[in-house]
């Protein structure tokens, strides 16, 4: 096993990765696994079958407390009102300016308990705003390293699941997107919500630390037999670029507010209160300067962050994230351009890769069919 660099935390897996000769990045502040077999190889194993990935190094804070739930709603974009216990919902925690602090998945467990995880980098910052200003009785804890999440991917993701005995196998039955229940697996309880970040029919599960090896070693020898692999962080980012999901720091940032970034559904806009309310609601009516779109290459080369986009060689915005899509077989891209500009679907923009102008095609992702339902 290599040596751990002090500044960077590993998962609970991380013995495993390495017997699986994981490369290995850091990645919001933990080392985490890139690929195993082949970011292009993971990518179409999740698409066609079923990936099985560590993203244990998302955070998880628990609010609990008599009336957690609405103390949480009172601070994050969405509206918790909208669903039911047992359900999970997006949200945003936003500053006064409306500049995304953070994305963030919540599960509501009951009106005294909210189960939230969000980014790596984030985690301790989200659970010290909510702490701040958490009345009396409602306590904010951090469990970081109390779990692992584990996210199976893929078509035959169900199929995974049921044989492992995570989730019972019901025949056509299966949990509703963004549902969760409290499953067994060794005796310890598994928390399994039909998300992900893939674009693709899926689940996430948060389990103890205690029974990660076991979890793992369960979920992968069916993952095999099913024909999939597991699968490292840069197929994660492939994924969820073709899926036009946003990764915070990039598509969605203290710069980049839910407006311009089109996740104004993740916003409960007749909310009375939440974190960066006025600001958003005064965006909103006089239209973003700039938004979110994506772009598809029409020729060979490779956009990445950070890129100029142009319109007849007037710079137009900027690429938040870009990538090969091993689905499309071409160069694929989230931008942020200029509501001046006039632009809409169809339109043809180039990108500067390199002093080369790259044309592109204006297009409203999802650059492949979504299949999370």
């Amino acid at each position: 096993m290599s040596a751990p660099r002090p500044d960077l935390r590993r998962s609970p897996l991380h013995a495993r990765h390495e017997a699986l000769g994981a490369t290995f990045a850091p990645f919001g502040g933990w080392e985490m696994p890139v690929q195993y077999s082949g970011t292009v190889a993971e990518h179409t194993a999740t698409r066609e079958a079923v990936g099985l990935f560590d993203v244990s190094h998302l955070g998880k804070v628990r609010i609990a407390g008599p009336g957690a739930a609405a103390f949480v709603n009172r601070c994050l974009t969405n509206d918790l009102g909208r669903i039911v216990p047992g359900k999970a919902q997006y949200t945003l925690c936003c500053a006064t300016d409306g500049g995304v602090v953070d994305d963030l998945i919540l599960y509501l467990v009951g009106d005294d308990e909210v189960f939230a995880v969000p980014n790596a980098a984030n985690s301790a910052g989200v659970g010290r705003l909510l702490a701040d200003v958490a009345p009396e009785g409602i306590t904010v804890t951090d469990e970081h390293d109390a779990h692992v999440v584990l996210a199976v991917q893929g078509p035959r993701s169900r199929t995974v699941l049921a044989e492992t005995g995570v989730l019972p196998d019901t025949g056509d039955v299966d949990l509703d997107y963004m549902a969760f229940v409290d499953s067994t697996w060794e005796d310890r309880e598994v928390r399994v919500c039909r998300t992900g970040y893939t674009g693709e029919h899926g689940y996430e599960l948060i389990a103890p630390s205690e029974v990660a090896e076991t979890l793992w070693d369960a979920l992968a020898a069916v993952v095999a037999e099913q024909g999939g692999l597991p699968a490292g962080l840069g197929a994660r980012d492939t994924l969820r670029t073709e899926a036009g999901l946003p990764l915070h720091g990039q598509d969605l940032g203290p710069e980049i507010t839910p407006v311009q970034a089109r996740v104004g559904f993740a916003v409960g806009w007749k909310k009375e209160e939440f974190w960066g309310r006025e600001a958003l609601l005064a965006e909103r009516e006089r239209g973003p300067r700039r938004r979110a779109w994506g772009l598809k290459a029409s020729g060979r080369g490779v956009p990445r962050a950070h890129m100029t986009v142009k319109l007849g060689g007037s710079p137009v915005g900027e690429t938040t994230s870009g990538t090969f899509s091993p689905t499309l077989r071409t160069g694929i891209a989230l931008a942020l351009l200029d509501t001046a500009a006039g632009l809409s679907e169809g339109d043809l923009v180039s990108i500067d890769v390199r002093g080369r102008a790259l044309e592109c095609e204006v297009v409203a992702p999802p650059f492949v069919a979504s299949h999370v339902r």
